[in-house]
């Protein structure tokens, strides 16, 4: 596993705010990537590509076509393209 953060440093980032690197715990997490204004765009699309990489070690990769613990990328689908398409 690649302990790179995102912003290409290594380990744990340092204590401010609320954030304290001494309560980290050796488990899984969750990325979250959302625009606040809910502006669509390809770099949410790759932040939450790169996150979803950092989970293959949960096997949500789905060696098997059937199994996978549903890590993956959540996106909502413009009703009119859908109908589109569909």
């Amino acid at each position: 596993m690649n302990n790179e953060r995102i912003d290409g440093r290594v380990g744990f980032p340092e204590k401010q705010g609320l954030y304290d690197p001494a309560l980290e715990k050796d488990s899984c997490g969750v990325g979250f990537i959302a625009n606040i204004k809910g502006v669509a765009s390809h770099e949410i699309m790759t932040d939450a590509y790169h996150i979803n990489s950092r989970m293959d070690h949960r096997g949500g990769c789905g060696f098997e076509e059937n199994t996978g613990d549903g890590a993956g990328i959540l996106t909502a689908i413009p009703h009119k393209f859908f109908q589109k398409i569909a």
